[in-house]
């Protein structure tokens, strides 16, 4: 069985038994629960979901947009068949000063990469999307908002913070898109990948989504076992990646399961 369905799915549980609900910022009650942590050792499997299916490509698409094109022109992901960003999309067809334009205004990438390479024991190694001034003029606050980087004898390891989860279809992606970025830099900086840490200061469910949520913990018991994440070995900078060099090997998953976004 997959670990991280293991651990996805117990978390799901203690949500919708234990979790606070209330109203929020979305008009959607969601039942709340803070403070929750997934570990996994990517030298043993990648993380990604099988007791539902998880469009591993789209949010591959959704990374590079971020990370490697550094845009925030939804207008290139659609192009890429890609619509998660749809429902934020401003008046000039962006995000504003969110996510990729914060990346690329600091060179945020540019300095990790650096620093992995030549002065991998520097302890101040991270990526910040919550840039104060910056906040207010972008669409969406950011969710995922900061990734912090460490090498430890030859091994990269990747700690995302979330601010806020939605444990039914955010969380999914974002688990999935941060494990390979870890192992897309490790390769790229002469590393291994290793451990990836998923923290979420407010993990929810919303109402509407419950249903939907156990029927997904109803297929615990016959969850498929992780599969394998494959790198084009011959990319060896960062920006030369393209979807063709970011392979799931072996990927089994029971069918996708519908669930509706909260803007």
């Amino acid at each position: 069985m997959s670990s991280y369905d293991d651990q996805y799915l117990t978390i799901a549980e203690k949500i919708l038994a234990n979790g606070f609900l209330d109203q929020n910022r979305t008009g959607v009650a969601a039942y709340k629960l803070p403070h929750q942590i997934m570990q996994f050792d990517l030298r043993k499997e990648f993380p990604i979901l099988t007791t539902k299916k998880v469009a591993f490509k789209t949010a591959v698409k959704e990374l590079l947009w971020i990370f490697r094109d550094q845009s925030n022109d939804v207008r290139k992901l659609r192009e890429e068949g890609v619509r998660v960003w749809d429902e934020w999309m401003m008046e000039d067809g962006t995000i504003g000063t969110s996510y990729g334009w914060v990346v690329k205004k600091f060179h945020q990438i540019d300095r990790l990469i650096d620093s992995l390479k030549h002065d991998p024991q520097n302890r101040r190694m991270m990526i910040n999307l919550w840039q104060i001034p910056y906040l207010d003029t972008g669409a969406l606050y950011p969710c995922c908002f900061a990734t912090l980087w460490d090498v430890t004898d030859g091994y990269l390891n990747c700690i995302l913070l979330q601010r806020s989860g939605d444990w039914g279809l955010g969380v999914p992606f974002n688990t999935s898109q941060y494990a390979a970025l870890t192992a897309m830099l490790a390769q790229v900086t002469g590393h291994q990948p290793g451990l990836f840490t998923h923290v979420v200061n407010n993990a929810h469910i919303y109402e509407n989504q419950a249903e939907a949520i156990r029927l997904q913990i109803s297929r615990k018991a016959s969850a498929y076992p992780a599969p394998e994440l494959r790198l084009n070995p011959a990319i060896q900078d960062f920006y030369h990646y393209t979807m063709d060099d970011i392979q799931l090997v072996g990927y089994q998953s029971h069918e996708s399961i519908k669930m509706e976004v909260a803007v």
